[in-house]
C-alpha cells in the first residue's frame, strides 16, 4: 500500500517539477524555437521562435505559418529591464505599429499608446490594478 501511494504521490508531483525547471530556465542569450509536425505525414513546420538577450530578457519573437513568417515583435527596453517599445513587422518586415509604454511606481503597466509606421497615434490603453480582499 506504501508503494502504491509513493508512486501515486510521484506521479502528480514529477509533472509539476518539471514545470518549475522551465520557469527557472536560464535564458541568457537563448534562442527557443517551436514547431508544428503534421500526424500524417510527419513533415515539420516552424510555429515560433522566442530570442533572448545576453542578460536573458526577451528582444524578438516571430510567429510562422506553413508559407513562411506571418509577422516579427521586437523589443526596446530601458535600465531596469522594463520593455519601452514594442514593434510588430508584417511577413515582409515592414513596420506595422510599436506601442510605447509608461510603468506605475510599482513597476506595471500604466498606459500603452499604439502608433502606425508614421508616428500616428491609433490608441490608448491604460492599466488599472484592483486587489479584492479575501477572508
Amino acid at each position: 500500500m506504501k508503494k502504491w501511494i509513493l508512486m501515486a504521490a510521484l506521479g502528480l508531483f514529477l509533472p509539476l517539477a518539471g514545470q518549475a525547471q522551465d520557469n527557472q530556465l536560464d535564458k541568457k542569450n537563448l534562442v527557443i524555437k517551436e514547431w508544428n509536425t503534421d500526424p500524417r505525414g510527419g513533415h515539420k513546420v516552424l510555429d515560433h521562435v522566442t530570442t533572448y538577450s545576453p542578460s536573458g530578457q526577451k528582444i524578438e519573437e516571430i510567429e510562422y505559418d506553413s508559407a513562411g513568417q506571418k509577422w516579427r515583435k521586437r523589443f526596446e527596453r530601458d535600465a531596469a529591464g522594463k520593455v519601452t517599445t514594442e514593434y510588430v513587422y508584417d511577413n515582409r518586415n515592414r513596420l506595422q505599429t510599436y506601442k510605447k509604454f509608461e510603468y506605475n511606481e510599482f513597476g506595471r503597466k500604466k498606459v500603452q499608446y499604439t502608433y502606425n509606421p508614421k508616428g500616428k497615434l491609433l490608441g490608448i490603453k491604460n492599466y488599472e490594478y484592483i486587489a479584492e480582499k479575501t477572508r
